[in-house]
């Protein structure tokens, strides 16, 4: 099932939290910006993470905190053409390869119920109307709540 929300996602009651990212991104912007602020620790371990793996754009890299909440870095973007620079832009086949690699992931963890953002839209450049129809098809089946904050209030609880 899955369901557009209005909201904050970090508020989220849901198991996990998927978001865009590019391989060695900063995470300086948007809402991988909020994720650095709340969990700074994910950062450091995503960055040893792509210095040891060189993860290409469409892979999906996922990290869990103590209490249980999963944080499923999607590799929408491509990385960035200079050391240092901003990432590359989303594209619709590495949105379409994250969230299939997403949906198996989802699985073999026993995710119960999953929040996403309106994926590869802001800063991957790409419009809602080419995003959601990926991400019915590839997390449509999941039989789990998929919560899609659609509009972003921040400090507002989506209503799941």
């Amino acid at each position: 099932m899955i369901k557009e929300v209005k909201g904050d996602i970090l508020l989220t009651g849901a198991q996990a939290i998927a978001h865009g990212v590019a391989p060695h991104d900063h995470f300086d912007r948007g809402l991988a910006l909020s994720l650095r602020e709340h969990y700074p620790a994910m950062v450091k371990d995503f960055r040893h993470y792509c210095k040891i793996s060189n993860p290409p754009a469409g892979d999906v890299w996922m990290w869990g905190t103590v209490d249980h909440k999963r944080i499923f870095n999607l590799m929408t973007q491509e990385p960035s053409p200079t050391q240092g620079g901003h990432p590359g832009p989303a594209s619709t086949h590495n949105v379409s390869q994250s969230l299939k690699s997403l949906a198996k992931m989802v699985k073999e963890e026993k995710i119960q119920s999953l929040a996403l953002p309106r994926l590869a839209t802001g800063y991957g450049r790409l419009s809602w109307e080419e995003v959601l129809p990926l991400i019915k098809q590839r997390l449509g089946d999941l039989g789990i709540p998929v919560y899609v904050y659609a509009t972003f209030a921040k400090g507002e609880k989506g209503a799941e």
